[in-house]
């Protein structure tokens, strides 16, 4: 078996007292080629202008397991932030396409392009913050956060990736296919031929790019450690960095964890979980920080698209 549930490995469930609840969207929200699930998540006490986070689920999960197994409702409740969570149409593992050419490509189709039809659509129902867009996942759902990272840098701020893959790392013909050599670690890139696919996502784009942030274990079973190396040179090279951090923190979120840091701002990290196999454990209060989604200002002082270095 390729992949282990994450429902095995939730770090929290959703609670409270709130009346606001999991709600799919059943009604026509935009181009949606592959036909991906829509269930979205709005707290009771909505910011004047709320800002959006994406959840995407893991292989063999779905949309209700995503939203009980963090406490990123529970955050969106106290915080006024809007969770989307997109359900997975691929029946037989329930894998994210991030494989497709037209998943790999701004605004071309795919799972990619329902995903981002729920943003547009969320931030125009709910007067939404469309400079604070941010997307974070695990596993499959880690990868399609790189994918929507790489291929749509005009909607998301900022992505949070754990044990995930490179950008374009999986790429075939066709939707949902199992990219086993970049699984085992045996694609590997010059950091500039990692940037070219990135940059050939969405041709001509020469704006702003999003922080991003990653998580591995060493002795990841599933996707090969060697994937968080290659994924550090991919973001590296993207935003124009060196592949030397600018500091290396260790112990930290946790014991046996390192935290590199590079370029100015702080602007991509990676966190390197010594002895942690695929089942890494979620970070939300790191993720939450790194959104900066605790911050509530309508003065326009949160981070948002456009702003920093990138």
């Amino acid at each position: 078996m390729r992949w282990t549930s994450w429902a095995l490995f939730a770090t929290g469930l959703v609670g409270g007292a709130n009346a606001a609840s999991l709600t799919k969207v059943a009604e026509n929200f935009g181009p949606n080629p592959r036909n991906v699930g829509f269930y979205i998540y709005v707290p009771d006490k909505l910011a004047a202008h709320p800002p959006v986070l994406v959840n995407p689920h893991w292989c063999h999960g779905d949309a209700k397991a995503a939203y009980a197994g963090s406490q990123y409702a529970t955050m969106a409740s106290k915080y006024g932030f809007i969770v989307i969570y997109p359900d997975s149409p691929n029946t037989a593992d329930k894998c994210w396409d991030v494989s497709s050419n037209a998943t790999l490509k701004h605004d071309a189709g795919g799972d990619s392009l329902g995903i981002v039809s729920m943003v547009r659509w969320t931030l125009q129902k709910y007067n939404g913050d469309a400079k604070r867009v941010f997307v974070t996942g695990v596993s499959s759902g880690a990868m399609m956060t790189s994918t929507l990272i790489g291929a749509y840098p005009d909607v998301f701020a900022a992505g949070s990736a754990f044990s995930g893959v490179p950008f374009g790392c999986f790429a075939a013909n066709g939707y949902g296919v199992w990219g086993d050599a970049c699984a085992t670690g045996k694609i590997t890139r010059t950091p500039e031929d990692w940037a070219a696919l990135v940059k050939a996502a969405y041709p001509g784009y020469t704006g702003w790019r999003p922080k991003m942030q990653i998580f591995h274990g060493t002795v990841d079973e599933t996707l090969n450690y060697q994937n968080f190396k290659e994924e550090v040179k991919e973001w590296n090279a993207v935003l124009g960095y060196s592949q030397t951090p600018t500091s290396t923190t260790p112990n930290t979120p946790v014991p046996n964890w390192t935290k590199y840091v590079y370029g100015p701002n702080n602007w991509f990290q990676a966190y390197s979980a010594a002895n942690v196999p695929h089942n890494i454990q979620n970070q939300e209060a790191v993720v939450m920080s790194w959104f900066d989604l605790t911050c509530t200002s309508t003065c326009g002082s949160c981070f948002s698209w456009g702003t920093g270095h990138a």
